[in-house]
C-alpha cells in the first residue's frame, strides 16, 4: 500500500498574496487504532492549538480510544473513528469516509508520511491547503530528532506553514500529553497510597509488551531483583496490562484497570515508570512521568519515550547493571 500511494497527492501551496491566510477548521489524520500511535499525536495537536488557537480541530482516526485520550483538549470538534476491521463494519467504514468529504476545511494534515490511508483521507477530504506529511529531507538535516514519530509531523507542519506565510514556531515540540485534570490526579494518588500504603517513592513496571518486543520472565526477574536491591527505599510495583498477566508472576503489588486515563493518573503519581516499547509506555509519558522505555528490536530513534525526563535504553548494548546506574541518575535528579 505504501508504494501504490506514495506519489498520491502533493502538499498544496495555493497562496492568494493579498488575503492573509485564514486557518480555523482543521482535519488531522491519522487510521490508526494503537494506543501508543494514537498518544503520539498528541503533540502535533498541541501544535495546531498552540498556532491557531481559535481553530476547531477534526479527528481521523481508528478504533474507540481516541475520545478518551483527547477528552480535555477542548478544540476538538468531532472525531471520526473507523471500525478496526473494515470488512466486519462496511456501512461504518464507508460513512467515516464520506465524513470527510462533505465537510469543508481550511487545512488537513497527514499526520504520519508511513500512513497510506493518512495520504488517502488527506486527498480526499475538502480542503484549501493539503499537508500530506512527506519525509522532508531539508527537515532530516535541520533537526535531528527529526526521525520521531512524535515529533516529524510538527516540524513538517511547521515547514509548511513559513512556506504559506505564517510565522515560524521555533520552540521544543510539545510533549506527549494526555492532559490529566486535577481531580484525575487526585483519584490517581489515592489509588496508589491505597496499594503502597506508606508515604515513599514508588517505582513502576510494566512486564508486557507484544511480539519480540516482550521481554522473559527471567530476564525481568533478573533485572527486579537488581532493582530491588539497588533501591531499598522505594517502593516496586507493577501495572498489569489488559491480559492480566505478569512476567513476575504477581509477586509485587498490583495495580489492574482497563481505563486509559485511571491509569495514566495512577502513573502520574509514580517517580519512575519502567517498560518495553509499547503504548503504556507512551501513556506513562503522556501522563508526565519519566519514563525509561526498554528496546531491542524496534527503533527507539522513532519511538522512544518522549518527555523531558524520559529516555529509551537499547538492552542488546547495556546490561542491567548499566540499566540501575542510569536509573539512579534519574531518580537522583528527580
Amino acid at each position: 500500500m505504501r508504494n501504490l500511494t506514495k506519489n498520491i497527492g502533493k502538499s498544496n501551496l495555493d497562496i492568494d498574496h493579498e488575503k492573509d491566510v485564514v486557518i480555523k477548521k482543521i482535519l488531522i489524520s491519522r487510521p490508526n487504532h494503537r494506543l501508543g500511535n494514537l498518544l503520539l499525536l498528541t503533540p502535533l495537536v498541541q501544535e495546531v492549538i498552540a498556532t491557531f488557537p481559535d481553530s476547531k480541530i477534526d479527528l481521523f482516526v481508528k478504533g474507540g480510544v481516541t475520545p478518551v485520550i483527547y477528552k480535555n483538549y477542548t478544540n476538538i470538534d468531532r472525531i471520526t473513528q473507523l471500525p478496526k476491521r473494515p470488512f466486519s463494519n462496511l456501512f461504518k467504514y464507508i460513512k467515516g469516509w464520506t465524513s470527510i468529504k462533505t465537510k469543508r476545511y481550511d487545512l488537513v494534515i497527514n499526520a504520519s508520511f508511513g500512513s497510506s490511508s493518512g495520504r488517502l483521507s488527506t486527498l480526499f477530504a475538502n480542503s484549501k491547503y493539503r499537508l500530506f506529511g512527506d519525509f522532508d529531507e531539508s527537515c532530516s538535516l535541520k533537526y535531528s530528532d527529526y526521525g520521531h514519530s512524535a515529533k516529524n509531523g510538527v516540524y513538517n507542519l511547521r515547514h509548511y506553514l513559513k512556506q504559506l506565510g505564517i510565522s515560524e514556531n521555533t520552540g521544543k515540540v510539545p510533549p506527549l500529553d494526555l492532559k490529566l485534570d486535577e481531580n484525575e490526579i487526585k483519584e490517581g494518588k489515592e489509588k496508589l497510597l491505597d496499594l503502597v500504603k506508606n508515604d515513599k517513592k514508588t517505582i513502576c513496571l510494566f512486564t508486557n509488551a507484544t511480539g519480540d518486543k516482550c521481554y522473559s520472565e527471567s530476564w525481568w526477574t533478573e533485572f527486579y531483583d537488581k532493582l530491588a536491591q539497588a533501591f531499598p527505599d522505594y517502593n516496586i510495583i507493577e501495572l498489569l496490562p489488559v491480559e492480566n498477566i505478569s512476567k513476575l508472576n504477581f509477586k509485587l503489588p498490583s495495580f489492574y484497570s482497563t481505563d486509559i486515563r485511571e491509569m495514566g493518573a495512577f502513573i502520574a503519581n509514580t517517580t519512575l515508570f519502567i517498560a518495553a516499547d509499547n503504548g503504556v509506555m507512551h501513556l506513562a509519558s503522556a501522563s508526565g512521568t519519566p519514563t525509561i522505555g526498554l528496546f531491542s528490536v524496534t527503533d527507539e530513534n522513532a519511538y522512544g519515550p518522549y518527555n523531558d525526563k524520559s529516555f529509551s535504553i537499547n538492552t542488546g548494548n547495556v546490561d542491567n547493571e548499566n540499566i540501575i546506574d542510569l536509573i539512579r541518575k534519574t531518580l537522583n535528579h528527580s
